[in-house]
C-alpha cells in the first residue's frame, strides 16, 4: 500500500542566530519531490559541525535552500518524483541533503541517495552520507591517497576523522591521527589508526616525523587550520598533499610559502554542501561502487556515539560543541 503522506510535519526551527537554546520545534508543511527527488521519511538525521555553525549565523544557506538544519539523513521513500527510475517507494536509503534533515520528511535528489549499507542499522546510516561524502571527495579525489603512502587526520575522533581512518587503511594507507584525550586516541585506534596522537600532550610533527623516520607524511586531511597550517607543512613529505575541510582555529595565518615551492606541495579545499546536484552525485556514485562493498567484507564500522530525540536537537548541538562525543551524534524522529 502506498504510504500516507501528512500535509504537515515536526521540524526545528532556528529562532534568531545564536545559542543552542535557538533551535526550537515547529510544524511546517511537507515538501512533495520535485521532478528528479524523492521524498523520504527520516529514520535517522546526522548532526554535523556545519549545522551548528549555521545556528550561529556563520554558515549561509545556498540560494533557494530550506532554512531548516540538517545535510544527511536515513530512512524510507514514501514518493518519488517525475522522472525517476533508479528507486522505488518503500526502499531505504540515506542521502546527501542541502537542508531539511531536522525535519520528519526531506526531499533529496535521487542521485544523492544510496542504498543502507550491509548490515548497518536504518537510524544509524543517516550519519553516514556527509561524512563519507566529505573524506571521499577530498582524500581520494582530491588528494589522491594511495595504498603504501601515509596519511594524518586532524580531529581522529570525530565523525569524519574515524571515516578518514577507517577507509584509508581499507585503500592500503598507513592512518595516522589527532585527538583530545587518550581515550580519544584509543578510539582511533580501535578504528584502526597506526598511531593515535593526543594533541594537548605530544607534538603532531614531531610524532609524525618520529613515525615516518624524518620522512614526512604524503596527505594531511585538517578541519583546524589556525597555528596547525605552518606545522603541517613542515610534515608533509615531497610531493606531499594537504587539504582543508574546515578552518576552527582560524583561517589568515603566517606561512613560509617556501616550502610548498621546495617541497613540490598541493595545498587544496572544498566545499561540499554548495556543489551542484551532478557533481555530489558523481560523488555519491563513486561511493556506491568503490566505498559500500567494504561494508559487506566487514571493513568499515558505524560510529554512532548517541541518538537524541528530533525535539532534543538542542541538546544534541551542546554535546557537539562540548567535544566529548566520539563519532557521529543522531537526531531520531
Amino acid at each position: 500500500m502506498p504510504a500516507t503522506i501528512p500535509l504537515t510535519q515536526r521540524v526545528i526551527e532556528i529562532k534568531s542566530p545564536g545559542g543552542p537554546e535557538n533551535l526550537v520545534p515547529a510544524t511546517r508543511p511537507v515538501p512533495m519531490p520535485k521532478p528528479g527527488e524523492v521524498l523520504i521519511k527520516i529514520a535517522g538525521a546526522g548532526v554535523n559541525r556545519a549545522d551548528c555553525l549555521q545556528r550561529m549565523g556563520r554558515y549561509p544557506v545556498p540560494p533557494g535552500a530550506s532554512d531548516i538544519l540538517g545535510l544527511e539523513c536515513s530512512g524510507r521513500i514514501v514518493k518519488t518524483g517525475e522522472g525517476v527510475s533508479a528507486w522505488k517507494e518503500g526502499e531505504e536509503v540515506c542521502a546527501l541533503l542541502v537542508g531539511d534533515g531536522y525535519s520528519e520528511y526531506a526531499a533529496a535528489p535521487a542521485e544523492q541517495c544510496l542504498p543502507i549499507p550491509s548490515g548497518v542499522d536504518l537510524v544509524d546510516a543517516g550519519g553516514l552520507p556527509e561524512t563519507f561524502a566529505t573524506v571521499w571527495s577530498n582524500v581520494f579525489e582530491r588528494m589522491r591517497l594511495k595504498s603504501g603512502e601515509t596519511f594524518l587526520v586532524q580531529g581522529g575522533s570525530s565523525g569524519i576523522g574515524i571515516t578518514a581512518i577507517q577507509l584509508a587503511k581499507a585503500f592500503g594507507a598507513k592512518a595516522l591521527a589527532t585527538a583530545g584525550s587518550e581515550e580519544k586516541c584509543r578510539s582511533c585506534r580501535e578504528y584502526g589508526a597506526d598511531l593515535a596522537i593526543n594533541y594537548k600532550t605530544e607534538d603532531f610533527l614531531e610524532a609524525g616525523r618520529k613515525f615516518t623516520q624524518g620522512r614526512g607524511v604524503d596527505a594531511v586531511l585538517d578541519m583546524v587550520g589556525g597555528n596547525y597550517i605552518a606545522r603541517e607543512l613542515a610534515l608533509l613529505a615531497r610531493e606531499g598533499r594537504l587539504c582543508f575541510v574546515a578552518l576552527m582555529r582560524g583561517a589568515k595565518v603566517e606561512v613560509d610559502f617556501t616550502l610548498i615551492q621546495r617541497k613540490h606541495l598541493t595545498v587544496t579545499a572544498s566545499t561540499l554542501r554548495p556543489r551542484p546536484v551532478a557533481e555530489k552525485g558523481a560523488i555519491m556514485s563513486a561511493l556506491c561502487e568503490k566505498v559500500w562493498p567494504l561494508w559487506r567484507e566487514g571493513k568499515l564500522k558505524t560510529a554512532t556515539y548517541r541518538r537524541f530525540p528530533l525535539a532534543e536537537a538542542a541538546a544534541a548541538h551542546r554535546l557537539m560543541e562540548s567535544s566529548q562525543h566520539i563519532g557521529k551524534i543522531i537526531l531520531v524522529p
